[in-house]
C-alpha cells in the first residue's frame, strides 16, 4: 500500500510514477481525491467556437491549423461567432470556449488584413472584442485558449472571460530540438508559456492549463512539468484546472507513425497529477480521446470531464466524438459518483470578486447556484 506525505517532492513522484503497482498507484490517487472533491465529478456544457485555424505554430501533432488557402483556413466574422453561440445558448450552454491558432497575423498577411478589415491589428484584440460581444448579446461565459498571451492581452481579456486557458504541454525546451514536436512553433518555448500563466496570476485570472502526454518527452518531464504548475498555483493560488491529454495519431500529422500513449501510461501519469497537485486542485482528462475506455479515467483521480458540447464537435480531435451527456452521466453514476455541471469557471472561483471583471461578475451570479455549480445542473445533465 502507498503512503506518501503530502506534497509529494519530485524524487516521489518519480519513483511513484515509475515502479509502484498500478492498483496501489490508483488506489492512493482516488483516496486523495476523495479526500478533497467527494463523490462529485463535474462538466461544462459549452459551445466550441474556432474562431481561426490559421496558426504560425507548425507542431508535429495538430491537425487544428491551417495555412491560407488550405481547407479549413478561416477567420470566423462577428456574424459567424454570434450565429454560433446563438445556437450554444438555445442548447443550453453556459460556456463559449475559443480555441484559435497562435499569432498569425505574424507570418501571414491574409491574417493581416483580415484583421484589419475589422479594425484591429492583433488576433488577440480581436479575440477579446469577439468574446465581449459574445457575453453582452448571448449571455455566453467566454473562456479563450488563444495561444501566448502578454499581460495587456490578459487584462483585456478579463473585462468579459470568466476564465482562460493555455495547455503548458511540456516544461522541457527538449522539445524545441530539430525533428522534435515543438521544433516549428516558436510559441512553444517553455518559458513563454509559464509567463503567460504567470501573468494570470498576477491578474488574478482563473486559469487551466495541462500536459500532453505522448509526444516524445520522458515521464521525468511530465513530472517537471507538473510541478511547474504547482509552484505557480502555490504563489497566484489561479489555477482552477489541469488537464492531463493523451496524445491521439492521426493520419495527416508528420508523428502519424508515432506510437499514442497506453491506457496504462494515461492512467499513470493522471495518478501522479493528482498526487503532486493534491487533494484541492481540479484535474481532468477528456473522456473522448480515452474512447470506450474513457469511465476508467476515474480510477486514476480525475473529477472533472472538461467541456461538452451538445451543438459542436471538437475541432482540436474531430475523429473523437465527445460522448453525451446522458451516457456520461450514466457512466458516472453507475461508478459511485455524481455528476454535476459546472460554469467555465469552477465553484470555488465564482465567489472570490477579484477573479471577476463587474460584467462577468454579474452574468454568473444570474447562472451560478449557491454551492458555485450551474444554477440548472440537475436537470442540465439528464439533457
Amino acid at each position: 500500500m502507498i503512503t506518501t506525505i503530502h506534497p509529494v517532492t519530485r524524487e516521489d513522484a518519480i519513483q511513484l510514477a515509475v515502479k509502484s503497482p498500478l492498483h496501489e498507484l490508483l488506489a492512493a490517487a482516488t483516496e486523495l481525491r476523495a479526500q478533497g472533491k467527494g463523490t462529485v465529478i463535474t462538466f461544462s456544457k459549452k459551445v466550441f467556437i474556432p474562431l481561426t485555424t490559421l496558426c504560425r505554430d507548425y507542431c508535429s501533432y495538430c491537425t487544428f491549423r491551417k495555412d491560407p488557402g488550405q481547407p479549413g483556413a478561416h477567420f470566423m466574422t462577428p456574424e459567424e461567432v454570434l450565429a454560433l453561440a446563438e445556437r450554444g445558448r438555445a442548447a443550453g450552454c453556459k460556456e463559449a470556449l475559443f480555441s484559435l491558432g497562435d499569432q498569425p497575423e505574424k507570418i501571414f498577411p491574409e491574417a493581416r488584413e483580415f484583421l484589419r478589415a475589422q479594425g484591429y491589428s492583433r488576433t488577440l484584440d480581436y479575440l477579446a472584442a469577439i468574446c465581449e460581444l459574445v457575453l453582452e448579446r448571448t449571455g455566453l461565459l467566454p473562456h479563450a485558449n488563444p495561444g501566448v498571451m502578454d499581460h495587456a492581452a490578459l487584462e483585456n481579456l478579463k473585462n468579459s472571460n470568466a476564465s482562460v486557458g493555455l495547455m503548458l504541454e511540456n516544461v522541457s525546451p527538449r522539445l524545441m530540438r530539430d525533428g522534435l514536436p515543438h521544433a516549428k512553433a516558436p510559441d512553444k518555448f517553455p518559458s513563454l508559456r509559464l509567463r503567460t500563466i504567470e501573468e494570470a496570476g498576477k491578474l488574478s485570472m482563473a486559469f487551466t492549463t495541462g500536459i500532453l502526454i505522448g509526444i516524445r518527452e520522458t515521464m521525468e518531464e511530465r513530472i517537471d512539468s507538473l510541478f511547474a504548475i504547482r509552484a505557480l498555483h502555490e504563489k497566484y493560488g489561479h489555477i482552477q484546472e489541469v488537464i492531463i491529454q493523451n496524445f491521439r495519431a492521426k493520419p495527416e500529422i508528420p508523428m502519424a507513425a508515432h506510437p499514442e500513449p497506453s491506457l496504462e501510461d494515461m492512467l499513470r501519469t493522471i495518478a501522479v497529477a493528482r498526487l503532486i497537485l493534491g487533494m484541492h486542485m481540479n484535474i481532468q482528462a477528456p473522456p473522448n480521446l480515452s474512447y470506450d475506455d474513457f469511465p476508467r479515467l476515474l480510477e486514476a483521480g480525475i473529477n472533472d470531464w472538461g467541456g461538452i458540447s451538445p451543438v459542436t464537435r471538437d475541432f482540436i480531435n474531430p475523429e473523437a466524438a465527445w460522448p453525451q451527456i446522458a451516457h456520461l452521466r450514466a457512466e458516472t453514476e453507475s461508478r459511485g459518483f455524481s455528476l454535476r455541471e459546472r460554469l467555465a469557471l469552477y465553484p470555488e472561483f465564482v465567489h472570490r470578486d477579484e477573479f471577476l471583471s463587474p460584467r462577468v461578475h454579474g452574468r454568473v451570479v444570474e447562472v451560478a447556484g449557491p454551492d458555485g455549480f450551474a444554477r440548472d445542473a440537475a436537470n442540465a445533465a439528464r439533457i
